[in-house]
């Protein structure tokens, strides 16, 4: 954990980048491998996909496409009750994604000129869920229902199969839930690579989106042209912007809710009273001691813990600004005003009781966010990310005579000789 002073004159966007900067996951060695994974898949289609899954995931996989028995298995295993808080999670991110649903639209801008977009759902995608340290139901759902919501007709999953060939039931039951239409047994570099390229059991799609670790980070990256892809998200991080009247055992479990997730989490509190700060280091200290991931969270604590004491409130905006993390929890006593001075963050959870994890898995709102500091600039997962716009353009006869003129000096004066002659043969013919 490091502790920054800030100095009243604040700090500068690359003073911030080399504060919070984490360790590279891109090695060179990580892209040589991916690559020749890619290349071995889109080669040899399924029996590369085997022989990858039996040695990166210790199982011999002769069909990778989830039965719908195995379904009904998972679904009873779950259990009623969860099944039910499955249902009403999915409902609450369905009913807010509902609202960034976009429709076609064609008007007349001028005499006989028509212009619109057309909006169409991409036909196929991808969705990456991955295994390893934990199962994330909630993954399934905030990347699946979206893709629903917008009217893609074909949803492929893809997820690491266990040891004994099968997937594990709470991320089935999800994807049942979210509306996939398909869910394959296939992870890591070679589940991207089947997705991109497809094989003979299965079937390309046109973007993908979903967590992952640095080889389906890499994969990702690389396959993007042949396919799209969502983000390169890199690994977890929170901020939390704190006075002293925050509660100093809520914001340490609400950091440490965040550096459980990997090692390589980031943790950013940006407060104006040292006093909250040390009650805070404490805690987290004592909580610690009690969380099953410790030696996770702890690492990424010790690595990626940064406490950024600032002279006032405004300044730690500003600061909060410039990192622009992941989630970001305003834990001041007067959080609402201060939520509209916020332009860089993923998610932003305003006042005390709105601890992240209700993002996480409940309240509706995307989980996948930007990070790394990209979301000074993207945003998160949406409707709108499996949603293409066309342009939509009509010009009547009349409309198109009164323009052509003026369409040709502009051909003529880029050199290009033909575009003129495409609207100069209407005109004279």
């Amino acid at each position: 954990m490091e502790w920054i002073d800030v100095p009243a004159k604040g700090l500068t966007l690359r003073d911030i980048r080399r504060i919070t900067r984490r360790d590279q996951a891109e090695s060179e060695a990580i892209r040589k491998a991916v690559e020749e994974i890619l290349a071995n898949v889109e080669q040899g289609g399924d029996a590369a996909v085997r022989a990858y899954t039996k040695q990166f995931d210790g199982v011999d996989i002769d069909d990778f496409l989830v039965t719908p028995e195995e379904i009904e298995k998972a679904v009873a295993a779950v259990g009623p009750d969860f099944m039910s808080i499955l249902e009403e999670g999915a409902a609450n991110i369905r009913a807010y994604h509902e609202r960034q649903v976009e429709k076609t639209w064609f008007d007349t801008f001028r005499p006989g000129v028509r212009l619109g977009a057309k909006f169409t759902p991409i036909q196929r995608v991808g969705v990456y869920v991955p295994g390893g340290t934990a199962a994330y139901p909630s993954t399934v759902l905030m990347d699946t229902i979206p893709a629903h919501v917008a009217g893609v007709p074909s949803i492929a999953v893809f997820t690491p199969p266990a040891k004994d060939g099968s997937v594990n039931p709470y991320i089935l039951a999800a994807a049942h839930v979210a509306g996939a239409t398909e869910i394959y047994k296939v992870g890591g570099a070679q589940g991207i690579a089947a997705a991109a390229y497809g094989t003979e059991s299965i079937a390309p799609v046109f973007k993908i989106v979903g967590p992952g670790n640095a080889y389906v980070a890499m994969a990702k990256r690389l396959v993007f042209g042949t396919v799209g892809i969502d983000m390169i998200a890199g690994p977890s991080e929170v901020g939390v912007l704190a006075d002293h009247e925050a509660n100093p055992a809520w914001i340490a479990a609400d950091l440490l809710a965040q550096a459980e997730h990997d090692r390589r989490a980031a943790v950013f509190l940006v407060t104006p009273s040292a006093a909250l700060a040390a009650e805070v280091e404490r805690e987290i200290e004592r909580q610690l001691e009690e969380l099953p991931r410790k030696d996770i969270a702890s690492e990424a604590i010790e690595k990626y813990a940064k406490f950024f004491i600032v002279k006032d409130k405004d300044q730690a905006v500003a600061i909060m600004n410039l990192i622009a993390p992941e989630h970001l929890e305003i834990a001041f006593s007067d959080a609402e005003a201060y939520a509209k001075k916020i332009v860089n963050a993923g998610a932003i959870f305003i006042g005390p009781y709105t601890t992240e994890p209700l993002g996480d898995y409940f309240a509706g709102p995307n989980h996948t966010l930007p990070t790394m500091g990209t979301a000074a600039f993207s945003s998160p997962l949406g409707v709108y990310d499996f949603v293409k716009r066309s342009s939509l353009l009509s010009y009547n006869k009349e409309a198109f005579e009164a323009v052509a003129d003026k369409v040709i000096r502009f051909a003529n004066v880029e050199g290009l000789q033909a575009h003129g002659l495409a609207v100069r043969r209407r005109i004279d013919e």
